[in-house]
């Protein structure tokens, strides 16, 4: 096949996952065709069947913001042409599946018929997609699109409860490539940050209000009481500068690292024994999924479609948002040398369940089926 893939280029969720999943896909023999304003972060490697297109933003004087979707409904157009592409695929529904649309319409005044595909990650329905201001357009988009997929069964349900949704959705998870993400040797890194034998917690997010981030300070504050820990802190975003300050506030500075943005976190979570997750929202959990698979237990809230992948008890616990205490009384349950080595044994068990090689057949199965589902109403 010949696949074309919309993305945000950037370390969020939905860019990653689709871009693993061309990959997968190239790998498998499919050439895809990555579509998007620069190049995706992940796509770091050389393989005969991966393309990029660039999408070109002109901003003339007229416009106080360049339309990026008319532009990107343009290069769609212009590779699905050129490229004979047999479907594009868009993750994020703002504003891929209405410029996907658009592009469609285009393209059959040439009588080019293109299946569109529309993955929703989580946001993208959860937050952005319920404001007024976008909520007609993202209800229509998915409506209008030959196949909808979720990355969560709560994201599915989620998205009925709130949209007037009449079209189907198949819910595929989220994956890990197993090969990139395992326990690595870096025993060096652990003694230079733990240097007395502490224990390491590991947080990694886009440090928004949602993540929580200062309820990992906190639980980490209650932590290191009882037990000696390390707290490393990858990513970045607009609430750093608060999370700093709550640091120095709670006297735990010396103990805290701010890693920033890193792109091979896998290294860091070799070196792990704690990661926490304590989110307002989550549609799916792809960063504890990443630690799980590089044997972190997690500390999590019960709220979206983490539950779906942390098992309360085995691979982790789940706690209700805000509630510090009960994470707290969690860690320090698998922190306990005689729990941590079972709970590091069932999070990558778990975590094997969603290895790309089981999940990427399951988008190939669906995009044979929206292909054919296509042919026939053109026969039609």
């Amino acid at each position: 096949m010949k696949i074309g893939i919309v993305c945000y280029p950037t370390f969020g969720g939905s860019g990653v996952v689709a871009t693993e999943l061309g990959k997968a896909l190239a790998k498998a023999g499919h050439k895809v065709h990555f579509i998007t304003y620069s190049q995706p972060t992940r796509l770091d490697f050389f393989n005969e069947h991966l393309f990029y297109h660039e999408v070109t933003l002109r901003n003339y004087p007229l416009f106080e913001y360049a339309p990026y979707e008319l532009a990107l409904a343009s290069k769609m157009v212009d590779v699905v042409k050129y490229e004979k592409l047999d479907l594009l695929h868009v993750h994020y529904a703002i504003p891929h599946a209405s410029a996907a649309y658009m592009a469609k319409q285009i393209l059959k005044t040439e009588n080019i018929h293109i299946p569109v595909i529309t993955t929703l990650h989580g946001t993208d329905i959860t937050l952005v997609g319920k404001d007024p201001s976008y909520a007609p357009v993202v209800t229509f988009s998915i409506n209008a699109s030959d196949g909808v997929t979720a990355v969560s069964e709560d994201l599915k349900k989620d998205t009925y409860e709130h949209f007037k949704i009449n079209n189907g959705i198949e819910v595929i998870p989220n994956f890990i490539d197993l090969e990139r993400f395992k326990k690595q040797k870096k025993e060096h890194f652990k003694t230079a940050i733990c240097p007395n034998g502490e224990m390491l917690l590991v947080h990694t997010s886009n440090f928004r209000k949602v993540k929580r981030v200062d309820d990992v300070v906190r639980v980490f504050h209650n932590v290191r009481k009882v037990v000696p820990s390390k707290l490393l802190l990858v990513g970045d975003g607009p609430e750093r500068p608060q999370i700093e300050a709550l640091c120095r506030e709670l006297g735990d500075c010396d103990d805290i690292r701010f890693l920033g943005k890193l792109e091979a976190v896998e290294e860091v979570l070799s070196v792990a024994d704690l990661f926490i997750m304590p989110s307002e929202k989550e549609s799916f959990g792809l960063a504890a999924l990443e630690a799980m698979a590089c044997e972190v237990p997690i500390i999590s809230t019960n709220v979206g479609g983490i539950p779906e992948l942390n098992i309360n008890g085995k691979t982790g616990f789940l706690s209700k948002v805000g509630d510090v205490e009960d994470m707290t009384k969690n860690a320090l349950h698998i922190l306990d040398k005689d729990n941590l080595p079972t709970f590091k044994k069932n999070a990558l068990k778990r975590a094997t369940e969603f290895d790309v090689t089981k999940i990427m057949p399951l988008y190939e199965g669906f995009y044979k089926k929206v292909l054919a589902k296509s042919k026939e109403l053109q026969m039609n």
